[in-house]
C-alpha cells in the first residue's frame, strides 16, 4: 500500500501556529495549569504533547506534567492488526485522581482511538476531566466523541487518508492529504 498524497494540509509553520494556539486555549480553558496533564496518545501524539508542553512551558514558565499512552490492547479492532501488534509503552508519571488530563493525538477521525484512550485512562484513576486535542479534525464520527481543541478541520471523503508527519518517525513536519492506493 502506497499513499499517494494529493494536497499539503499544514506546512511546518502552520503546525507550529496549531501547536501553540492549542496551548493558550488549553490554559485559557482551564485557568493555567494547576492540576492539568497532558497525555500523549502512541506514537505522534505523545510528540505532538511534548510540543503542547513546550508551548505552554514557554507562555507560563512552569513545565505541564506529560504521560504516555498505548491504547493497543484496548483498540476495538484489536484482532485486525495481526499476530503480534507492535506495541509501545504507557507511562503515566502522575496521579490522575483530581486531575485535568488533555489527551492529545495526530487526528480525530472515527473515535475509536479517543475511546480506547478513555477506557484505559479510566483504569489508571479517576480524573476531574478528560479533553481532547487534535491537530486534525476529519470528521466521519462513528462514535460521539468531539474535539475540545482542534488545530485544523480537514472535511474529507472516508477514502481519504490524513498524514501527518513529525520528525521523530517521518524525518519531516507536516501534513497532507491523500489516498491509499492498494497494490501499488
Amino acid at each position: 500500500m502506497v499513499f499517494r498524497e494529493k494536497a499539503q494540509i499544514l506546512d511546518a509553520d502552520d503546525m507550529r501556529r496549531a501547536v501553540i494556539r492549542i496551548a493558550h486555549e488549553i490554559l485559557e480553558r482551564n485557568h493555567g495549569i494547576d492540576r492539568v496533564a497532558l497525555v500523549g496518545i502512541q506514537r505522534r501524539g505523545v510528540t505532538l504533547a511534548r510540543e503542547v508542553q513546550d508551548a505552554i512551558e514557554e507562555i507560563e514558565s512552569r513545565k505541564v506534567p506529560l504521560g504516555i499512552l498505548d491504547i493497543t490492547f484496548y483498540r476495538d479492532d484489536l484482532s485486525t492488526l495481526g499476530p503480534a501488534p507492535r506495541v509501545g509503552q504507557t507511562d503515566l508519571p502522575f496521579d490522575l485522581n483530581d486531575t485535568v488530563v488533555v489527551l492529545v493525538d495526530d487526528v480525530l477521525f472515527t473515535g475509536r482511538t479517543a475511546r480506547a484512550a478513555l477506557n484505559e485512562l479510566m483504569d489508571f484513576g479517576r480524573a476531574r476531566a478528560i479533553q481532547l486535542a487534535v491537530l486534525v479534525d476529519r470528521g466521519h464520527r462513528e462514535l460521539p466523541i468531539r474535539a475540545d481543541y482542534v488545530g485544523k478541520n480537514v472535511p474529507t471523503s472516508k477514502k481519504e487518508v490524513i498524514k501527518v508527519m513529525v520528525e521523530d518517525f517521518d524525518g519531516i513536519r507536516r501534513v497532507a492529504l491523500g489516498e491509499i492506493e492498494e497494490g501499488a
